[in-house]
């Protein structure tokens, strides 16, 4: 077999250099696009977002570059490339549409971390479940329940629905709703809770604790009283006054109506 010495002289000029070519472009923007993920990825730490959807961005964005520097590398040999970004374009649109739950969970999920509605840690109402956060991921959110179980919650479930996060403010308003008899004393009732509002050290000064009477009930004189305290401390002064106010009516012989019903016999 008799080789043209120019012709593969030429052949080799030609696609030599362009397979050198090639291979330089893949080296040198693997190079850059290693360098430009972990700038990414320092920002996304500075700014304190989480690690997981740090590592998450990271990997997309890598991903993202390495394709563009592949395409650009078999473009320099002279490869067609439109056809491996239609066949890239229709496998993206079928996974997507497989994976369209997910996929909403995952965009849910970079929602949740990037606005921080809640963080690990804070005690939350959201999709019907309340809990502390215990962590929150890509596809879910993990809540750790006042019983010690864990609820994983869908990311999209979240981000659609209302959310309520008891830990965000320092304090918190404690609610009371305490009744008693139209016979009792009025005013000794309402200097009563005062005074065991008052008492406990964990209600704060100010805003201060609010008592009066709000209803005149079928069965009872209701008072609300209202307590200012540090979110930590809610529900130990829940609980703490609605036993104090019972042991100190008891002895103060203020009566807690409970509902009753008077049936009448008539003959």
């Amino acid at each position: 077999m008799n080789f043209n010495l120019d012709t593969v002289i030429a052949f080799i000029s030609l696609y030599g250099f362009r397979l050198i070519g090639a291979i330089l472009i893949f080296y040198i923007g693997k190079i850059i696009a290693r360098f430009l993920t972990n700038l990414i990825k320092k920002a996304m730490r500075k700014a304190n977002l989480d690690e997981t959807i740090t590592k998450f961005g990271g990997n997309v964005i890598y991903g993202g570059l390495m394709l563009f520097i592949i395409l650009a590398a078999l473009s320099k040999l002279g490869i067609n490339t439109n056809s491996f970004i239609a066949v890239l374009g229709a496998a993206g649109l079928a996974v997507g549409l497989a994976f369209q739950g997910t996929l909403s969970n995952v965009g849910a999920g970079v929602l949740l971390v990037f606005f921080r509605p809640f963080n690990v840690g804070d005690f939350i109402n959201a999709a019907g479940e309340s809990g502390a956060v215990e962590e929150i991921n890509l596809f879910s959110t993990l809540l750790k329940t006042g019983d010690n179980k864990q609820i994983i919650i869908p990311n999209s479930a979240i981000i659609g629905g209302n959310i309520t996060n008891f830990s965000k403010k320092e304090t918190r308003r404690v609610d009371f709703v305490f009744g008693i008899g139209y016979d009792d004393d009025l005013k000794l009732a309402k200097t009563t809770l005062e005074e065991i509002i008052n008492a406990d050290e964990r209600v704060l000064e100010d805003p201060a604790a609010f008592v009066a009477v709000s209803e005149l009930a079928d069965s009872s004189v209701n008072f609300v009283v209202r307590a200012w305290v540090k979110s930590g401390d809610y529900w130990g002064v829940k609980f703490d006054t609605i036993e104090k106010v019972k042991l100190t009516f008891d002895e103060k012989n203020i009566s807690i109506p409970y509902p009753q019903m008077d049936v009448h016999n008539d003959k």
